[in-house]
């Protein structure tokens, strides 16, 4: 019987020349060989290794010898070398609808796990639906969303959730997002070109969910949510709001629906029964709620800001002249929010993120089954950290990363999920905690 090949790395990380695949490269290397790192072996992967050296050059002072692979989204081959290779491929390459489906296609082939930092719903439902059972079968973990798009969200919302004790009960919780600075705030040009890409692609998404089976709901105590105005005051937050089109939202109603078919969560490849219980006890803490996430600033006038971007996005972005007008000057359509070179270093370090969950629900179970329900308790708890493209998404990425080296035995064979249902029962939170990432209870009442 021929020998299994091990795989040579821990860790590849692809794109690590990218913009964000750089302050990836720099984050990896703070765990590579420290103690009690499960990572002892890393390479990083592009179409360039002259532009890898520079992106090593730039995120290590001590400039470690690391192996540089030649891999190229048009070059399935490439990709597949690279997926053999490697545990673990981190994959930074977006937009992901245009250059993710043959990484994601590779990795599932060789068996090899596969994480990464999109925030592109279409794609992420895509890529269930394609590869969901062979992913299942070659026990590759296929796990989208492991940055600010969407882990905050997530595990803000279960943090949320368990703050409810029996028999209080959530209804729902709204999330709002504050950006501050005291310099600029940039955003990555590769998530504005994924927005626009998602404009133009809506109708996608749309024929893709009608051509899956539809799914499992949550049975959510309460009446369902009315819709409100279009902007909002949060006058116990001082914020004003407006609904942000983001992944977040679907991410979160993904796991939701996973936990609906599976109560217990899912099983590890290899779990004991102590992890079984401690699985099944963590997810009996989560109650599920209508979720919704606005972005907010502290003034109206930051809200009209926002709602001119969405507007020229949303205008543009459905015919082809427009998307070229909007990914060419960028800087115009958005006030300066986006740019091609992306921020500075200097703009990067002084920004930060607060996102604040608002949960509203009934104080006893019992209260939310009658016929005027009407919420008589709430819960505003925060997750905070630095800024959300270059920093918190390599950190939480990273820390994805690390959990599936050193516990896979507890994670599922293989499949195509979102992080929630994933990393849940994991010590994900403690680990972000510990890296700058905050979880808090606000209030009460």
């Amino acid at each position: 019987m021929a020998e299994v090949q091990r795989p040579t790395y821990d860790i590849v990380i692809f794109g690590a020349s990218g913009f964000t695949g750089k302050y990836v490269v720099r984050e990896t290397l703070k765990f590579l060989d420290s103690p009690n790192s499960p990572l002892k072996t890393l390479a990083l992967a592009g179409r360039n290794s002259s532009k890898l050296s520079d992106a090593l050059k730039w995120a290590s002072t001590s400039h470690p010898t690391i192996p540089f692979l030649t891999a190229d989204t048009s070059d399935p081959p490439s990709l597949r070398r690279m997926a053999s290779q490697t545990k673990l491929v981190l994959n930074c390459v977006g937009p992901f609808r245009l250059y993710g489906d043959p990484v994601v296609a590779a990795c599932v082939e060789a068996g090899c796990d596969y994480l990464d930092i999109c925030g592109e719903p279409e794609f992420m439902e895509r890529m269930e639906a394609v590869y969901h059972d062979k992913a299942v079968e070659k026990g590759s973990l296929v796990v989208s969303a492991c940055g600010f798009d969407s882990v905050p969200a997530e595990f803000g919302l279960m943090f949320n959730s368990r703050q409810w004790v029996s028999p209080a009960v959530p209804n729902r919780v709204e999330a709002y997002l504050s950006l501050e600075s005291d310099k600029r705030i940039v955003g990555n040009f590769g998530t504005f070109e994924s927005a626009v890409l998602g404009v133009a692609n809506a109708d996608k998404l749309a024929a893709l969910r009608r051509s899956r089976p539809k799914r499992s709901r949550p049975q959510i105590p309460g009446p369902a949510p009315v819709k409100g105005s279009t902007i909002e005051h949060q006058q116990e937050l001082g914020l004003w709001a407006v609904k942000l089109p983001s992944a977040d939202a679907i991410v979160v109603r993904r796991t939701l629906s996973t936990l609906t078919d599976n109560p217990s969560g899912l099983p590890g490849v290899k779990e004991d029964t102590k992890q079984a219980e401690k699985r099944a006890a963590f997810w009996s803490t989560i109650k599920p709620a209508h979720f919704g996430v606005k972005i907010a600033a502290k003034n109206l006038l930051g809200v009209f800001g926002f709602i001119a971007v969405g507007l020229s996005i949303g205008l543009l972005g459905s015919f082809s002249f427009g998307r070229w007008l909007l990914l060419k000057f960028p800087s115009i359509f958005t006030f300066g929010g986006f740019r091609k070179k992306g921020p500075t270093e200097e703009e990067v370090a002084s920004a930060t993120f607060k996102m604040w969950f608002v949960g509203y629900g009934f104080s006893d179970a019992s209260l939310a089954s009658q016929e005027a329900a009407k919420a008589d308790t709430e819960i505003i708890t925060r997750v905070m950290g630095p800024e959300i493209g270059y920093l918190t998404t390599p950190i939480i990425l990273v820390q994805c990363a690390l959990i599936v080296l050193k516990q896979r035995q507890n994670l599922p064979k293989g499949g195509v999920f979102t992080p929630g249902i994933v990393f849940g029962p994991t010590d994900l939170q403690d680990r972000l905690q510990e890296n700058g990432i905050s979880f808090d209870l606000i209030s009460e009442r």
